[in-house]
């Protein structure tokens, strides 16, 4: 199966740049088929994307922006959005300009074809595949998994410890890993959590009687859950003032692999120092490659059973 990424992770490639830097190589490319990148610099007024290249001016016309714009299945905001951006694209071939330059015409549609043929209709529920965070929404975050094609992450596939909202994980821009979990109508959705470490390899990471950071996630009448890792929460006695969002140093009590609990003790907390600007912490992965028939979140022994089982099939 042939790899395709997403859009931004060729541009600065030698391959890629060596394609660029010459007429001789955009030909040879065109001849190849080969997908490059440049910089999107400008949309017009009838939304052409002009594409800056070294050796020459490149134009990418309205419906050769992307799968769909001719059949008006995506909106000119997929066009709009990438001023400033790499894109990719195949070479079509060249044009003479007014001032008697030339032009590289140029098409994402046939790279995203490509991709989509080459790359997409081979994956497997279960495929772990490379990604790009594009957009962030209340359910879940959107990510190009190649050549500018979406997935969705559901919000409830990014972690095992819930957040409320995916900015608590991710920014736009942000490269990540996920598994294939649907493939449906040509629609893909992603799933991190199972990518995140088990509750096992998780606790490894600390010991009872340690002081440790973590993040307040809620606060019920009965405890205080608060995160250590994204697949690894604890329950914290109930402590006054204490408010979903903030920082906290605790204290780790007790670890109960056989009850797949964290028992932990608040000994502060306290606001982010600047309100609104915090990155979400960094993402650990335990695994970035390969396939998952079956995943199991909890420890041997323990009663309650969290897994995913992948079904495998291909769309």
């Amino acid at each position: 199966m042939q790899q395709y990424y997403p859009e931004g992770a060729l541009i600065d490639t030698p391959r890629n740049q060596a394609a660029i830097r010459t007429a001789a190589g955009l030909a040879e490319a065109a001849l190849e088929g080969q997908v490059l990148e440049a910089r999107a610099v400008v949309c017009d007024a009838e939304h052409n994307l002009h594409v800056e290249l070294p050796c020459m001016e490149g134009l990418i016309p309205r419906e050769e922006g992307a799968v769909g714009i001719a059949e008006g299945s995506t909106r000119d905001i997929a066009l709009i959005s990438r001023v400033s951006k790499p894109v990719c694209f195949v070479v079509k071939g060249f044009e003479p300009t007014a001032d008697g330059g030339r032009r590289a015409l140029l098409s994402r549609r046939e790279a995203q074809e490509q991709c989509r043929y080459h790359y997409l209709n081979h994956l497997r529920t279960g495929d772990i595949i490379p990604a790009r965070i594009t957009r962030l929404e209340t359910f879940g975050a959107f990510c190009d998994i190649g050549c500018g094609l979406p997935a969705l992450i559901p919000i409830a596939s990014i972690s095992v410890s819930r957040i409320s909202h995916p900015s608590d994980r991710f920014v736009p821009g942000m490269d990540i890993f996920g598994a294939v979990s649907s493939l449906e109508d040509g629609r893909i959705c992603l799933s991190q959590r199972e990518l995140l470490g088990t509750w096992e390899e998780n606790a490894s990471l600390f010991e009872q009687g340690e002081t440790v950071a973590g993040i307040v996630r809620s606060v019920e009448d009965y405890g205080i859950f608060v995160e250590l890792t994204p697949n690894l929460a604890g329950l914290a006695e109930f402590r006054e003032g204490v408010r979903a969002g903030q920082r906290a140093g605790v204290y780790i009590k007790s670890i109960l692999p056989d009850k797949m609990k964290m028992k932990l003790v608040i000994i502060d907390s306290s606001d982010d120092p600047v309100q609104g600007r915090r990155e979400p912490p960094p993402l650990r992965y335990f695994i970035t490659e390969g396939h998952l028939d079956r995943w199991v979140y909890s420890p041997p022994g323990c009663n309650r059973v969290i897994e995913t089982v992948f079904d495998n099939r291909n769309r």
